[in-house]
């Protein structure tokens, strides 16, 4: 690797600067878990040997002139500083024991509630050191499991999962990559002079939807920039609440059910089911903490993250890297407003009719290319805090933020290690919810992520969610049976 001075300093993006302001100093969580005990050297010899620390943002320093601009240096790495060895064992309060024993299958929900008290505390009050590269690797030895963290200043989602793929292999087949999509058969279509006039005529009619779509929802996402905000309920943040202590639940899914469900009503895809999913649960918990408030029409606005890379999903990471390539590094995406309406009644299939008619009319506008450009704009005329004042506004406007990464389809290794599970996070935000959703072997795993003065119960939270799934699926199965 070669040393300081080697490489000349590197002018950071606008995203990057962005999330190096005190109000959105955002770091993304990658938690781990294997099925067989962890040897710390030799995960330290893989990532030693990855393609991660080649990568120059894993190995710069963030700098600053006398101006006040950042730029990435690029300096000799020392891995040792990096990772962050935990051998006793947390229990559910986050305290260590003296107990250094490996944990065991019974152990699994006392595992996963110290796993998620450990992230929880972490998001609030341990931003990564500046007097290293910007990330960590936390291997907590007695419960099988690795935290990793980024700082989203060195790439969004997309383009961390991207990388962290590629250092793993199938279980099945270990000189093989993991898969995100299954293979697709080829279909020859034959056209005709009466289908191409049907389709230009869809092409026009689908542009002027896209004009109408995209003026409508660009109008509204300034507005609620700048002074539109959402009613208050038990589940409001605001202003200074991102520093408040957080409380972290999963909300556990079956991908099969969520495909059975999407079938009970055409052209719905596994999003549109988690936002149906969310518009109940969030319905079915408001029910509970304020059983005699009207809540009837009640909206609720989220944050959803939109990969803008020409090809959608995780990336081919050598394409990432190219300075040139379509699917680049770093941060590349929008954000689109998502209404979720509270809705009583007996038909549990209503929120995802309502869900998908709104996600189908944000995939005909430019909102999430028209909020990237805002931004960039934003960014380049005024400087990055009048960029983050607006974005911290947004989120202080709007109930909570969501996103959804496509994961493996089949189990995968790390050092030849078998994964059990994968999941994400962030560091906490004003807003008091956010979730993150990543599929992985059949399943989906929602970590929820609270201000826990504000929603002090996230494990019931995360049962609204997971029992909205399970009545969609009884109401799909008597739709599909008749």
């Amino acid at each position: 690797m070669a040393g300081p001075g080697t490489f000349s300093d590197e002018p950071l993006t606008p995203a990057g600067r962005l999330f190096l302001q005190p109000e959105t100093n955002i770091v993304i969580h990658c938690i781990l878990r294997g099925k067989s005990p962890i040897n710390v050297d030799s995960v330290k010899s893989n990532v030693e040997s990855s393609i991660m620390v080649q990568h120059p943002r894993f190995c710069s320093l963030l700098v600053r002139d006398k101006n006040g601009f950042e730029h990435w240096r690029r300096i000799k790495l020392d891995v040792d500083k990096h990772i962050v060895i935990i051998k006793n064992r947390l229990d559910k309060s986050g305290n260590f024991l003296d107990s250094q024993r490996i944990s065991g299958d019974e152990d699994e929900e006392e595992d996963e509630a110290a796993l998620n008290l450990y992230v929880a505390d972490l998001s609030v009050s341990s931003p990564l050191s500046t007097d290293k590269p910007l990330w960590e690797l936390h291997i907590l030895v007695a419960h099988k499991a690795a935290l990793f963290r980024v700082h989203h200043s060195l790439g969004d989602g997309i383009s961390l999962m991207s990388m962290l793929m590629a250092g793993c292999r199938r279980a099945d087949d270990p000189d093989a990559l993991p898969r995100l999509t299954p293979e697709k058969k080829t279909v020859e279509s034959k056209g005709s002079k009466g289908r191409n006039c049907f389709w230009l005529l869809g092409a026009l009619w689908g542009f002027l939807k896209m004009i109408c779509f995209t003026l409508i929802f660009a109008t509204e996402f300034i507005f609620r920039t700048l002074f539109l905000c959402d009613r208050r309920t038990v589940l409001t943040g605001g202003d200074g609440v991102e520093l408040w202590p957080r409380k972290l639940a999963t909300a556990k899914f079956l991908l099969d059910d969520m495909k059975l469900v999407k079938k009970a009503i055409p052209n719905t895809t596994i999003n549109d089911v988690l936002f149906g999913v969310v518009s109940s649960g969030l319905s079915r918990y408001l029910d509970h903490r304020t059983p005699n408030a009207m809540h009837e029409g009640l909206r609720m606005t989220g944050v959803a993250m939109v990969n803008l890379r020409a090809q959608p999903g995780l990336q081919d990471l050598s394409k990432l890297m190219q300075r040139n390539s379509n699917a680049r590094w770093g941060n590349k995406f929008g954000v689109i407003l998502l209404p979720v309406y509270h809705k009583g009644g007996n038909n549990p299939l209503e929120h995802l009719r309502r869900a998908k008619k709104m996600v189908d009319r944000k995939k005909h506008s430019l909102e999430a290319y028209f909020s990237y450009t805002i931004g960039d704009l934003v960014m380049s005329l005024l400087g990055p805090k009048y960029a983050c004042w607006l974005n911290y506004r947004l989120l202080c406007n709007t109930t909570f933020t969501i996103s959804n990464i496509v994961g493996p389809l089949e189990e995968i290794t790390i050092a030849s290690s078998p994964v059990s599970s994968i999941k994400v996070n962030t560091s906490s935000l004003p807003q008091a919810l956010t979730m993150h959703m990543l599929s992985y072997n059949g399943r989906a795993e929602m970590q929820i992520l609270v201000a826990k003065d504000i929603i002090p119960d996230p494990e019931f939270l995360a049962k609204c969610f997971e029992d909205a799934l399970l009545e969609m699926k009884e109401a799909a199965l008597g739709i599909l049976k008749d």
